[in-house]
């Protein structure tokens, strides 16, 4: 686990990616966070899209700037990816939370999101955020639990429109 680290997108993992993102393509499962849902085809035009998104160009009406990462290990294999928004509208601050993160599906259940989570609060300290919301729907007790490892603490949960619950926590940096 020690060599395992966050990285700004970039052309040198480009096969690395590519191969992360079929294989969550073909779980069929939903692509979290949401910026991993990007097409890759053309990955100068998706690294250009997270820059600009990180630089605050070009965003849609009402959302904010966002940084991306990916965790990579030593052999520059793409684990899992965090987009970590950098203020909260009222809308984040419901059901998006500061940080949305994912681990590839082959790779769960070995500790990496624990560690997505905790290199990702380091990177939020960095954007100046002193308290991170951090969310999960309630029936995604894998996310629950690694929230409370890293010292979420809980809020009131948000009821979405469809009955779905959203469990919020913050975690102090």
């Amino acid at each position: 686990m020690n060599k395992i680290r966050l990285v700004k997108p970039q052309m040198e993992f480009e096969r690395e990616y590519l191969s992360f993102y079929r294989e969550w393509k073909d779980s069929g499962e939903d692509m979290v966070p949401w910026v991993i849902s990007k097409d890759p085809s053309d990955f100068q035009g998706m690294l250009k899209f997270l820059s600009d998104s990180e630089q605050g160009i070009g965003l849609p009406e009402g959302w904010v700037p966002d940084s991306t990462f990916w965790l990579v290990d030593h052999d520059k294999r793409v684990l899992g990816a965090v987009n970590i928004r950098h203020r909260l509208t009222e809308h984040l601050k419901n059901t998006g939370g500061h940080i949305g993160y994912g681990i590839r599906p082959s790779e769960r259940q070995k500790g990496y999101a624990t560690k997505l989570l905790q290199l990702s609060i380091i990177e939020a300290r960095k954007l100046g955020i002193d308290k991170v919301l951090v969310v999960c729907d309630a029936d995604n007790i894998a996310s629950e639990k690694t929230i409370i490892k890293n010292s979420g603490k809980p809020d009131i949960d948000f009821y979405e429109e469809d009955g779905n619950v959203i469990k919020r926590y913050w975690i102090k940096n």
